[in-house]
């Protein structure tokens, strides 16, 4: 019976974890969409709410990371209890990762909007479709990480390339701008930063697609070809 309770104590402990990191990915999750409609619009005061919102985002990774120290000490967790924890401590830490890339697609739209700069390239649509893109895996692998859906985790990995794709393309006709008009540079690099700051945030949600599948099979997948695997044995 001892034992039998401390067991439902532990799945309790680890319930709230697990809310109050969906909490912080819904929070991070707006705060990159906010960032978006920041850069398309250049509303300064949009961008000033998405740095604040940074704040807390940091706040929650430094008390979700605390809770999980104390779970750990607290309840011993073995075998998949542990490995559940541990992933878990990893998906944080990507989400902080993922605020601190808003935060910087929002200081680069604020920057350039401050400065006025007028260029022929519009900076929104050149990173319009890797925005949406990545969007939508974000959203889905939280909600993969919500449900434990390995199988949902296994397309959203497979679809990194696709936004790694777009970010070569936007590099390659960034580059042909500044090669064609020299005073373009500076308004493209920031494009460019921007983009990047996007690709990151996309590799973050890839990276937590693959703590589902730790938890759920067991596997560190990492640097391994176990998705493309998996597909073509399923399709």
């Amino acid at each position: 019976m001892p034992g039998d309770h401390s067991s439902k104590q532990y799945d309790l402990d680890l319930e709230t974890i697990r809310s109050k990191v969906l909490l912080m990915g819904g929070l991070v999750e707006s705060q990159f969409k906010e960032a978006m409609s920041c850069f398309r619009n250049g509303n300064l005061e949009q961008g000033k709410q998405v740095i604040k919102a940074d704040e807390q985002v940091n706040s929650l990774e430094v008390s979700l990371d605390d809770a999980c120290s104390h779970l750990i000490v607290k309840r011993q967790p073995a075998a998949n209890d542990l490995r559940a924890v541990m992933a878990t401590l990893k998906v944080i830490t990507d989400l902080e990762r993922i605020g601190d890339e808003s935060t910087k697609i929002a200081r680069t739209a604020n920057e350039m909007h401050l400065r006025g700069t007028v260029s022929a390239l519009s900076h929104y649509e050149a990173v319009r479709v890797i925005s949406n893109t990545t969007a939508g895996v974000l959203h889905d692998a939280l909600d993969a990480f919500a449900r434990l859906d390995e199988k949902l985790a296994a397309r959203l990995i497979a679809q990194d390339e696709m936004i790694d794709h777009e970010f070569r393309s936007i590099m390659r006709t960034l580059i042909t701008f500044m090669m064609e008009d020299p005073r373009t540079i500076s308004y493209a690099l920031d494009t460019l930063w921007v983009a990047k700051a996007i690709e990151r945030i996309g590799d973050h949600a890839k990276n937590i697609a693959e703590y589902v599948i730790y938890i759920v099979e067991g596997k560190d997948i990492r640097h391994t070809d176990y998705v493309y695997t998996k597909l073509n044995a399923t399709s």
